[in-house]
């Protein structure tokens, strides 16, 4: 490992100004801080946290703060923090994950120290408690989410109205006229989550754009709430013919629910579902399904930090397309 003493030699100076020349304490020349410079460069020398701190008046740590309340799919979660972790490493920048439910409280503890230099956030409500704080903070935030009223917010996330529209038109288009939404578990809707909300929004006005029977079902994520739920819609919509699926780990115990209950898929049946790809790819009949790109949203959510930590204006809105993909779940209505 490439000690101070090791830059020192190399610059031709003494570790003590190697020191100065990383915490800027005092001021020395700039050609002794180019040869300090250069020598950190050749021999690939990395700072010690806190001397970088005291250098840049920084913590190079990045907080992500994700609720994990009820309802919340939490491996999915998790690949969005993978992201948001990889990416800030590419900063040299470290992640604190904040899983409590604290509300404003625990917010304005972590941002009234010099714990973290910014912060982006999950979980968002269209009338997020959380808001007036972002608002007023000093430190930069970004919201993976999009509350009723972003002014003043930077936010990311997918089109989450535009994918349930999509995961209805592809339908409509193979001659489907009565659908159905298998949504998130209903404390999901309870608190206003923000993407769940928006699912359910680009559904229905999707339905009623192309003249569709529709119906919107919250569902617990548990394998027996599978039967209970295509029990249900086969009950109260006889003539369903085809479903979207906002729930992952429902999805491949509901096929099998409506398998057992007489429905092939797709023969009887069209599903489609927003999800990430490789889960969609897995189920026993590959599902036809809009990505949830949570890589590309972790990834541009720390790279518009660091670019308002670098003093640069960036979009308060970064709305990212649904892209739908068609797999062997979905065919033309028969019937």
């Amino acid at each position: 490992m490439v000690k101070i003493t090791d830059v020192a030699r190399q610059a031709g100076v003494s570790p003590s100004t190697v020191s100065y020349a990383l915490s800027g304490k005092r001021p020395i020349s700039d050609e002794t801080k180019r040869r300090v410079e250069e020598a950190i460069r050749e021999l690939g020398y990395r700072p010690h946290a806190g001397a970088r701190a005291l250098a840049s008046s920084r913590s190079n740590v990045l907080a992500l703060v994700v609720p994990l309340r009820a309802g919340i799919h939490v491996p999915v979660v998790m690949q969005f923090a993978v992201s948001v972790v990889t990416t800030a490493r590419r900063y040299d920048h470290d992640v604190l994950l904040l899983t409590q439910e604290e509300g404003e409280d625990g917010l304005r503890r972590v941002a009234d120290t010099a714990l973290v230099d910014a912060l982006i956030l999950m979980d968002v409500q269209l009338h997020d408690p959380r808001l007036p704080l972002l608002r007023t903070l000093e430190r930069p935030s970004v919201m993976i989410g999009f509350p009723a009223s972003s002014e003043g917010l930077t936010c990311i996330d997918l089109d989450f109205k535009a994918a349930g529209e999509a995961c209805v038109e592809h339908l409509a288009g193979l001659g489907h006229r009565v659908v159905a939404l298998v949504g998130s578990p209903p404390e999901v809707y309870v608190r206003q989550t923000a993407f769940a909300q928006r699912v359910v929004q680009g559904f229905t006005a999707a339905a009623d754009r192309y003249g569709l029977a529709s119906s919107v079902h919250p569902c617990e994520a548990a394998s027996g709430a599978a039967r209970t739920v295509a029990e249900q819609l086969l009950r109260e919509q006889p003539a369903l013919t085809g479903v979207v699926v906002h729930n992952e780990p429902l999805l491949e115990p509901l096929i099998d629910a409506f398998e057992q209950l007489g429905l092939r898929v797709p023969g009887d049946l069209s599903v489609t579902a927003i999800c990430p790809d490789e889960l969609a790819e897995s189920v026993r009949v590959p599902v036809t399904s809009v990505a949830l790109p949570s890589a590309e949203v972790g990834e541009r959510a720390v790279e518009l930090l660091m670019e308002k930590l670098g003093g640069t204006a960036v979009p308060e809105a970064t709305l990212l397309p649904p892209r739908l993909t068609e797999r062997a779940s979905t065919g033309r209505r028969t019937a």
